[in-house]
């Protein structure tokens, strides 16, 4: 029998006691990060430095990144009714056409059908308009929905014959024509100069996001030690409330280094009754509208997606659907819902959209069910069904959107920006594939 001696200076208990170190791997794993979603916010800052050199220094400007944010909006609004969707083991190809046929239906109901009932600038316009487009999204999605459900058809075949009914749609109502201008009061959930928070209000939104970022993680800790769960350690809640709230904080700072236009700012000056210095007047544009409306429908659905009974059955019908029905779930009407809440979504998505560009055209929406899908995979959404994350998904929204305004900033041209869409959207597949098979090891 041999004997391992230990080293001069130490003891063979000494050995015992420090033990291997644990690796930089198993710390992160220990403090409950995820190292897929640390990987995504990694690319993002990859692609960001990339753009910014290879655009000459224009990608990471406070102007380049408001709009980013603006245009971003959409996109991760209808990520998070996505990830659910693909959750319980389906898909959606029709939202970019359905947001083509909300998004012109509701363009023709305040430019052509609403004043002439109610008048042009009524205030009830806006409000009309976007509750028309709750409802209408809805209604879509639940009629796909229930195909799906009730008569069996695979959700593949539903949506992609809704890919092309709906843009067949957009078109017929107004035999291909561009409609505008909107509503004053609904151009402002599009930002622009005018749909946006300011400084004053952009610092009090940062503020209380980061406290309530410190309440989150207080809420966690004390329902752990109710429950008796592991509790996650000190040092990774401390850097989650900095860095969180490091990263909020930024942002708003950024938003508010973008400022109005000239001619804009002498416009606000004179209503104000403020005079005009001579170096001109700079007045910040902070928190557009659009990406508040984004991080309210995040939380929204977050919340829906893992404290709400309609969130837990997606994932219990994603996971396993032959339990999920033995467990007494109606996995049909459920399934039904979510189509639902996805063509609400995209409802929201139009408003949006059809704000920002104060028009809808028969094109609007072309292309953005590859965006909102390549979201919600590339956030950690398996295909599979069963696991994916709103946040996830929403940061995955960013990714893509950074992409897209990188190339155009780099002039890039429209076929070869959906090759980079097509090969980045394979390639999550790919990681997907390789972390499932990897959990089942």
């Amino acid at each position: 029998m041999s004997v391992t001696q230990a080293p001069p200076g130490e003891t063979q208990q000494q050995e015992t006691v420090r033990g291997p170190r644990p690796s930089v791997g198993s710390a992160l794993r220990s403090a409950e990060f995820d190292l897929r979603t640390l990987g995504m916010v990694g690319l993002l800052v990859v692609i960001w430095i990339g753009f910014h050199f290879m655009s000459g220094g224009t990608f990471l400007t406070p102007r380049n990144l408001w709009n980013l944010s603006v245009q971003f909006a959409p996109v991760a609004i209808m990520s998070t009714g996505m990830v659910l969707v693909i959750v319980s083991r389906n898909i959606d190809l029709s939202v970019g056409s359905m947001l083509g046929a909300v998004g012109m239906a509701i363009a023709v109901l305040q430019a052509e059908i609403l004043p002439d009932i109610l008048g042009f600038g009524h205030p009830a316009i806006w409000l009309i308009a976007v509750g028309a487009a709750l409802v209408l999204g809805g209604l879509i999605g639940l009629l796909q929905g229930l195909i799906v459900a009730y008569v069996g058809v695979p959700s593949f075949i539903v949506t992609l014959g809704g890919l092309l009914v709906w843009r067949g749609v957009t078109w017929w109502i107004t035999a291909g024509r561009t409609v505008a201008p909107m509503d004053s009061t609904f151009q402002l959930l599009g930002g622009g100069s005018r749909g946006s928070l300011g400084e004053v209000g952009s610092w009090v939104v940062g503020v209380l996001a980061c406290i309530g970022i410190v309440a989150i993680l207080l809420y966690d800790r004390r329902q752990r030690i109710r429950y008796g769960f592991k509790l996650r350690p000190t040092w990774a809640m401390i850097a989650i409330a900095v860095v969180g709230s490091a990263a909020v904080l930024g942002a708003v700072w950024v938003m508010n280094s973008y400022y109005l236009p000239e001619n804009v700012a002498m416009q606000v000056a004179e209503q104000q009754g403020i005079p005009w210095p001579e170096g001109g007047l700079r007045i910040p544009m902070g928190i557009s509208y659009p990406v508040l409306i984004a991080i309210g429908v995040m939380l929204l659905m977050s919340f829906v997606a893992n404290q709400r009974r309609f969130g837990r059955y997606i994932y219990s019908i994603g996971g396993n659907p032959e339990a999920a029905v033995l467990s007494g779930i109606n996995t049909r009407w459920t399934i039904a819902k979510t189509f639902m809440t996805m063509g609400m979504l995209v409802g929201v998505a139009a408003a949006v959209t059809v704000a920002r560009l104060n028009a809808a055209t028969s094109g609007l929406g072309t292309l953005a069910e590859l965006y909102v899908i390549a979201a919600a995979v590339i956030g950690g959404t398996s295909l599979a069904g069963g696991v994916g994350t709103i946040p996830g998904a929403v940061l995955g929204a960013l990714v893509m959107q950074s992409l897209q305004s990188g190339m155009v900033l780099m002039n890039v041209d429209a076929p070869l920006q959906d090759i980079v869409v097509g090969i980045v959207l394979v390639i999550a597949v790919a990681v997907d594939v390789y972390y499932r098979k990897r959990a089942a090891q």
